[in-house]
């Protein structure tokens, strides 16, 4: 039989995985088969970590409208200031409200006592 020399088409694939997986330890960066495991389980845990990321900075942003919103008035909540800002059709979204929450206290104080401000006049004309 003739000699049949092999194309370059499965080392190009083998080092493309082997340069994706160059950071990882042991033999998860240096044999094929177990490179190419630990590529597929790193794109699917990035997968998932993208959407875990929003989850904890709705998290985060949440906790920290919560503390500014208790730190002045008693029996005031998270929960009471979001449902009279929709309320009152103030419509700025978790993130905005946080970071006003955090560099600028008495502007959110501002927005907070238009929305109580506005309740305690609805209550007087009815």
């Amino acid at each position: 039989m003739t000699r049949v020399k092999r194309g370059y088409t499965a080392r190009r694939r083998r080092k493309k995985i082997r340069l994706f997986a160059s950071t990882f330890i042991g033999a998860h960066s240096r044999l094929t088969r177990t490179t190419t495991q630990q590529r597929m389980r790193a794109l699917v845990s990035s997968h998932i970590d993208r959407s875990r990321k929003k989850r904890d900075f709705r998290r985060l942003w949440i906790t920290r409208i919560n503390a500014v919103t208790r730190e002045d008035r008693l029996f005031y909540s998270y929960s009471l200031f979001i449902h009279n800002l929709y309320k009152r059709q103030l419509l700025l979204n978790r993130k905005i409200l946080a970071q006003i929450a955090l560099s600028n206290q008495n502007c959110f104080d501002i927005i907070s006592n238009k929305i109580i401000n506005q309740k305690e006049k609805i209550i007087k004309i009815k």
